[in-house]
C-alpha cells in the first residue's frame, strides 16, 4: 500500500483529478466524482472547492453519515469557509430530520449575530421551516407516545411508563384528559406520577387535578407546583445537611440523592417544616449507614426512625424505576 503522506502529486496530475472530478460532479456523475476528489484529499490536494464538491457527492450518493462527520471536522477549523460548511451542515440536518439540533445551533449563531448577510435570510427561513417540522413529527410521535404509554400501564411496565413520559416531556405534548386521569389511577407507580405531574407543570396545566398516592389524595394545580429542589421543606433540610457534613463531599452526595429520591417518589406531598430536623436526622444516619460510619439507626429517636424508614423504601422504589 502506497503511504500518500510521502507521496507528492505532480501539478499536472492534481490539475488533471480536479478537473475530471469537478467534471463528473457537474454531470452528476456523482460516484466517479467521489472517487477523484477523495483521491486528491488522500494526497493532502483537498481544497475549498473540493471538499464542497465531496459533500455534495456524498449527499447525492445518500451517504448522510459520512457527510455530517465530514461538515463537523470541516466545521472545527473555523476556517475562512466556516458557514459555507455551516450551510451544507444545516442542510444535512434539515434532510435527515434533525431539526432539534439544527434549532439549537442556528439559535446560538443568532444569538451571537455573526451571519453573514447574504445567509441571514435563508438561515431565518431553514429556522421556521425545521420548527414547523418538527412540531409535526412531534405531535405524529406523541399520537403514538400515549398509546404506549396506556398499554405500558395496562401491562404495568413501569420502566417504559417512565421513558415514553421523559420523551413525551421532551417534545412538550400537550397531555391530553386520558393521560391525566392517570394521577387517580392506584395502579400507576408513585415514580410515573410523579414524572406524569413534572410534565403537566411544565406543560402549564392550569386546570386542578386529582392525584391518589400512597393511599392519599389532594387537589393539585400543576402549573403552581413548585421543582423538588425549590421546595422550602427541601431547601431547609439540604442547608441542615450541608452544615452536618463539613468537607466530606461523598457523604453530602449520598445524603442530597436520599433527600431528593424521598422527596420525589413523595411529591406533591411535601413534608412539613415542623419534621424538617427529624427527615434531617433520619437522612444523615441513613448515608452514615450506608457508608459504615459511625452513627447507627437504633440510637435515633422514635421520630427519625420513622422517617429513616420511609426514606429508605422511597429510595428502593426511586432507583426500581430510575437509573443513575
Amino acid at each position: 500500500m502506497k503511504d500518500s503522506t510521502k507521496v507528492i502529486l505532480f501539478p499536472n496530475t492534481k490539475k488533471q483529478l480536479e478537473e475530471e472530478g469537478l467534471h463528473a460532479l457537474k454531470k452528476k456523475k456523482y460516484k466517479e466524482a467521489l472517487e477523484k476528489l477523495n483521491c486528491l484529499i488522500e494526497y493532502h490536494e483537498g481544497s475549498h472547492e473540493i471538499y464542497i464538491g465531496k459533500l455534495m457527492c456524498l449527499m447525492e450518493l445518500g451517504n448522510y453519515k459520512e457527510a455530517e462527520r465530514l461538515s463537523e471536522e470541516l466545521l472545527a477549523n473555523k476556517d475562512a469557509h466556516y458557514y459555507h460548511y455551516f450551510h451544507i451542515y444545516l442542510t444535512i440536518l434539515f434532510q435527515t430530520s434533525q431539526y432539534q439540533h439544527l434549532l439549537n445551533l442556528l439559535e446560538i449563531e443568532f444569538e451571537h449575530n455573526m451571519i453573514p448577510d447574504m445567509l441571514e435570510e435563508p438561515f431565518r427561513q431553514m429556522y421556521e421551516m425545521s420548527k414547523n417540522m418538527k412540531m409535526g413529527m412531534d405531535e405524529d410521535n406523541a399520537t403514538g407516545f400515549i398509546e404506549e404509554v396506556k398499554e405500558a400501564v395496562i401491562g404495568k411496565d413501569y420502566l417504559k411508563q417512565w421513558n415514553l413520559i421523559e420523551q413525551l416531556r421532551r417534545i412538550h405534548a400537550d397531555p391530553k384528559e386520558d393521560i391525566i386521569q392517570l394521577l387517580e389511577n392506584q395502579q400507576v407507580h408513585p415514580v410515573i406520577k410523579t414524572a406524569l405531574l413534572e410534565w403537566f407543570r411544565e406543560a402549564g396545566i392550569e386546570k386542578s387535578v386529582h392525584i391518589h398516592k400512597f393511599d392519599t389524595k389532594m387537589m393539585v394545580q400543576p402549573s403552581n407546583l413548585n421543582q423538588i429542589s425549590k421546595e422550602n421543606s427541601y431547601i431547609v433540610i439540604m442547608r441542615e445537611l450541608e452544615n452536618r457534613t463539613g468537607d466530606n463531599p461523598t457523604l453530602l452526595h449520598l445524603l442530597q440523592q436520599l433527600l431528593y429520591r424521598y422527596f420525589y417518589v413523595t411529591y406533591p406531598f411535601i413534608p412539613a417544616e415542623n419534621d424538617t430536623v427529624s427527615i434531617a436526622e433520619a437522612v444523615y444516619a441513613l448515608g452514615n449507614d450506608y457508608l459504615q460510619m459511625d452513627i447507627k439507626l437504633e440510637d435515633l429517636d422514635s421520630s427519625a426512625q420513622s422517617w429513616a424508614e420511609s426514606i429508605k423504601i422511597c429510595n428502593s422504589l426511586y432507583l426500581s424505576i430510575i437509573e443513575e
